[in-house]
This record gives structure tokens, C-alpha cells and sequence, in this order.
């Protein structure tokens, strides 16, 4: 299938920091749906906190977080507010871990990562005979 292609993936990628791109540029609020894994928190966040996150997560920039978003190439990051007692951390959010792109006003996503909820391939070895085991012998360190 396409979607779980390299090429499909670094599209989607591209596709998605462009329309950050513009809505930072724009100051435009929107939310995001990502994938947990691989979101950083700097600082970290207590354990209460992070038991009641799920899988998947949105996130709403706007106001503060809208003012503090940067990206760059791999990552979407800002900070935002957590808890009763708004505990502040810098988000890090990796480009490829977005599902979706909204706006509140606006009825349909103004992107969709169908890649986004795949597992990602394994990278390909250099050297596909160092897979077997028994070759090991005939290798070089």
C-alpha cells in the first residue's frame, strides 16, 4: 500500500510542516491530534499527569502556546499549561507523529496523516547478508 511507503511518509511530512508553517505565520489557532510516543516534555511532567494521557492526544494552540510554537524541520514545539495548577513545559512534537490538522470553525481537517497511525517501517539494513547470523564469520568488524 502507498501509505506505508518512505516516499508516502515524507510527503505527508512536508504537507503537514507547511500548513504549521503557515498558521504560525498567520497566527491562526488550530489544534493538533498526535501520536504520544516520541512527544517530548521539557520539563518533564509528574506521573499524575501523564497516566491520563492516552494514546493519541490533542493539543489546542492557542493564546500563549499559540505565541511560543516554533518549527523546524523534524519538530512542532511549544509550550503549554498542564493540570489544575497549569504546570508549564515545553511540548516537542514530531512532525511525522500528527493524525490531523484543525481549525474550530472550519468543518473538515485541513490535514490528514493516514501514515501517522502506522507503525513505522524498520529501516533497511546496509548490509542485508549481516542478517544471518552465520555470516557473521565471514564479516569484518
Amino acid at each position: 500500500m502507498i501509505i506505508q511507503t518512505e516516499e508516502f511518509r515524507r510527503l505527508k511530512k512536508a504537507h503537514a510542516r507547511s500548513i504549521l508553517t503557515l498558521l504560525l505565520i498567520a497566527k491562526e489557532e488550530f489544534n493538533i491530534l498526535c501520536h504520544l510516543e516520541g512527544i517530548e516534555f521539557k520539563p518533564a511532567l509528574p506521573e499524575e499527569i501523564m497516566k491520563n494521557f492516552q494514546e493519541v492526544i490533542l493539543f489546542a494552540i492557542a493564546n500563549y502556546t499559540l505565541d511560543s510554537a516554533r518549527i523546524d524541520e523534524e519538530y512542532l514545539a511549544f509550550e503549554a499549561g498542564f493540570g489544575e495548577e497549569n504546570i508549564g513545559s515545553m511540548v516537542i512534537v514530531p512532525i511525522e507523529n500528527i493524525i490531523q490538522i484543525n481549525q474550530e470553525d472550519v468543518p473538515i481537517p485541513l490535514f490528514i496523516n493516514p501514515a501517522a497511525t502506522l507503525p513505522k517501517p524498520k529501516p533497511k539494513p546496509k548490509n542485508p547478508f549481516a542478517l544471518n547470523p552465520r555470516n557473521k564469520r565471514f564479516m569484518s568488524e
